[in-house]
């Protein structure tokens, strides 16, 4: 299994990370992310699970310390995928802005997010050529 989004960084930029978002909790079943819609925000897992899902297939699940939301933010698109909670989420919320901001103020964020893009992007090309 891949390692989380979270596991690149230390302790100390976590904190930074997370106090640039809001902490959000949502029940089991809510979509935070609907497939082809605008990219105007993305989460980091704290707690529970949920299924990324492509034309109500699931393609991935993700869990604590996974990003999401951030592809079609950094490619300026619409979103590829809808994302169901599998369980209840406890969530850091980031709006777009933030997230640019933060990806400015700290490189090592902005690598990571724009490889995590990237990795998602080309693998969504693979499926869907």
């Amino acid at each position: 299994m891949a390692s989380s989004f979270f596991s690149a960084f230390t302790p100390e930029e976590i904190a930074k990370i997370s106090s640039a978002g809001t902490r959000v909790t949502l029940p089991e079943g809510w979509a935070p992310i609907s497939e082809r819609t605008g990219a105007d925000k993305a989460y980091i897992i704290l707690s529970g699970s949920v299924s990324v899902r492509q034309h109500g297939e699931e393609i991935a699940q993700l869990g604590p310390g996974d990003i999401m939301g951030e592809a079609a933010i950094v490619n300026h698109s619409l979103r590829t995928a809808s994302v169901v909670a599998l369980s209840p989420l406890e969530l850091i919320h980031f709006t777009a802005e933030a997230l640019n901001r933060l990806a400015v103020e700290m490189p090592s964020f902005g690598e990571a997010l724009e490889n995590v893009a990237r990795e998602r992007f080309e693998a969504d090309r693979a499926k869907h050529p």
